[in-house]
């Protein structure tokens, strides 16, 4: 597994701070996105979408990387790799392992909110 925190605490508080009172609309949208998005994967996957999957992932990672959890974001960039080089076969053990992390992440982000 990645030496990757679940959170970049550091990044999270930049945002709190830019964010201010609309931080937790921000979090919630997160969490929101995040679950059609592993939706999304889900469906690419079933299909045999590898285009899809891709570019689902690409996005996926995008939104990680923004919020701060680093190692959410490795792990999409790897479902990346794995749809750009039609290599879905991977696909199933990389969504777990998504699924795992993101709830993860949301765990911490809700404690976040209740501060």
């Amino acid at each position: 597994m990645s030496d990757k925190p679940h959170l970049d605490e550091e990044a999270l508080a930049e945002l709190q701070d830019v964010m201010e009172d609309e931080f937790e609309v921000l979090i919630q949208t997160y969490l929101a996105d995040s679950r059609d998005r592993i939706r999304s994967l889900r469906e690419a996957l079933e299909e045999n979408d590898s285009d899809a999957f891709t570019k689902t992932a690409h996005s996926f990672k995008g939104s990680c990387i923004n919020i701060g959890a680093p190692r959410l974001g490795e792990l999409s960039l790897n479902a990346e790799k794995a749809g750009k080089d039609s290599r879905l076969k991977e696909a199933p053990a990389l969504l777990d392992a998504i699924d795992a992390e993101f709830h993860q992440v949301a765990e911490r982000l809700q404690g976040l909110l209740v501060r």
